[in-house]
């Protein structure tokens, strides 16, 4: 059965003017990311991976082209209605978590729930079975993002991003700010909520976190340069490391 694109873009292109000179960082883009797919997005320093996110996301308006979501197009929004598109279909994930210091673990998850206007019994509810899934224990519930690791702080962070079930999770660098352990954690978190269905677009520079995709799209110079299919993740599969590594090299990564 063919997938299902979730979003599309035609023409793609954001520019930004520094020192007075246009820099143009995405040229005439055309993808899709497809529902159900962990997708991964890569490419060397500066190559436009974060600025694509943001755009595919409406965190950010394109210069220039079209990008549709769910077959509407998000381009010609204004700010009021890309806040609520965003509040409602996306869920975001970063290197820093910006959870709200002065609340608790559940107030921070529930408190994007509540934007959307969620029954608050239902959304207790499912904010604690979430936090329970992700390894976040009950005893962690009532304490501030300041008591937390780097990875529980994080997998907070994907709890918030999920509680409303977004129809796509964008993660950017989600391990940057990790140790190995922690971003295991996080990855195998990840990994689990694309198993149960949830779409995620993922920017990474790091190879043992693309691995996690299922899709690997590499950008040079604001363009895509190639794409490659790895399947499903199973832990420990040499040959999908390979593969990987040899299209990176292929890519000049």
């Amino acid at each position: 059965m063919p997938k299902k694109s979730i979003i599309r873009t035609e023409k793609l292109c954001k520019s930004f003017s520094s020192g007075g000179v246009m820099q143009h960082v995405i040229k005439n883009l055309d993808t899709e990311i497809y529902e159900g797919d962990f997708t991964v997005i890569m490419g060397s320093s500066g190559a436009g991976k974060s600025t694509l996110l943001y755009a595919l996301s409406g965190m950010d308006k394109a210069s220039l082209g079209k990008v549709y979501f769910s077959d509407r197009s998000i381009t010609e929004f204004n700010s009021d209605q890309l806040a609520i598109f965003r509040r409602k279909h996306c869920g975001f994930v970063f290197q820093q978590v910006y959870l709200m210091d002065s609340m608790s673990v559940l107030d921070n998850v529930l408190t994007a729930g509540l934007l959307t206007g969620q029954n608050k019994r239902q959304l207790n509810a499912k904010a604690r079975e979430l936090l329970k899934q992700v390894g976040i224990e009950p005893k962690l519930w009532n304490k501030f993002p300041n008591q937390l690791s780097g990875g529980e702080a994080q997998r907070v962070g994907i709890v918030r991003a999920i509680i409303n079930s977004p129809d796509m999770v964008f993660a950017d660098e989600p391990t940057g700010a990790l140790n190995s352990s922690s971003s295991d954690q996080v990855l195998n978190v990840l990994t689990d909520v694309n198993r149960k269905g949830q779409s995620i677009l993922m920017v990474t520079h790091d190879m043992k976190s693309a691995r996690r995709g299922n899709r690997i799209i590499y950008l040079k110079d604001g363009t895509i340069s190639g794409e490659c299919e790895l399947g499903a993740y199973v832990s420990g599969d040499r040959e999908r490391h390979d593969k990987l590594r040899n299209f990176l090299t292929e890519m000049g990564w």
